[in-house]
């Protein structure tokens, strides 16, 4: 990935907090095919290993997962916020006019050794911690335990899961840090204005422009 540094992020706990917030990563390979992606949710267990591990599930009938049996790296990619930035909210715009468009951007990459497993009670319980990871918050959370057993075991054995220790995590967050204090205000109220006064990319804007 293209890191200028004023993008580049480090901060492991800025990475694992984006993560979670958008656990749907593309998990990309590549095997006797050639390429392969899927999307796929993840959960991110950040005390195992120094950068965390990944761990996931995919359908039996997805032959992505033999693809990764063995191989020795794959690619997670985790896409936070996102925004399209006009020129028209630059102070720089009606100064010099010498201005573009460019979109916002926030993303989190992840590479690992994966490893394939198809043992029931891991599988069981990665069923279990992602089903709260999404329900925690409902009024009435749903649960696996909710399902008859019979069926839960016939989905369990339909599915094969993976886990990847993370041994490179790499973030970058292009918020426009590049441009003056004047056009980072002008794009955050830009985005506030569209989006009706709730915007992740304003907010993000706002706070890594004051490591700038």
């Amino acid at each position: 990935m293209y890191e200028p540094p004023h993008f580049r992020s480090d901060d492991l706990e800025a990475q694992a907090a984006l993560i979670r917030a958008c656990p749907l990563g593309l998990l990309v390979s590549t095997g006797a095919g050639g390429l392969m992606a899927n999307p796929v949710p993840f959960l991110l267990d950040r005390e195992a290993g120094e950068s965390g591990t990944l761990r996931a599930h995919l359908a039996r009938a997805n032959p992505h997962w033999r693809d990764l049996d063995g191989l020795a790296e794959c690619l997670v990619v985790f896409q936070g916020p996102d925004r399209y930035v006009t020129p028209s909210w630059y102070a720089t715009k009606r100064e010099t006019g010498k201005v573009v468009p460019t979109w916002n951007y926030a993303t989190v990459q992840a590479r690992g050794r994966p490893r394939v497993i198809e043992d029931e009670a891991w599988l069981r319980r990665q069923i279990d911690d992602l089903t709260r990871m999404r329900e925690a918050g409902r009024d009435a959370p749903w649960s696996v335990a909710d399902a008859p057993p019979a069926f839960t075991a016939a989905q369990i054995r339909g599915i094969v899961g993976i886990e990847i220790p993370i041994a490179r995590l790499t973030g970058k967050w292009k918020v426009s840090q590049n441009r003056s204090e004047a056009d980072r205000a002008g794009v955050a109220a830009g985005l506030r204005r569209d989006a009706g006064g709730d915007d992740a990319m304003a907010d993000l804007v706002d706070r890594m422009g004051q490591r700038a």
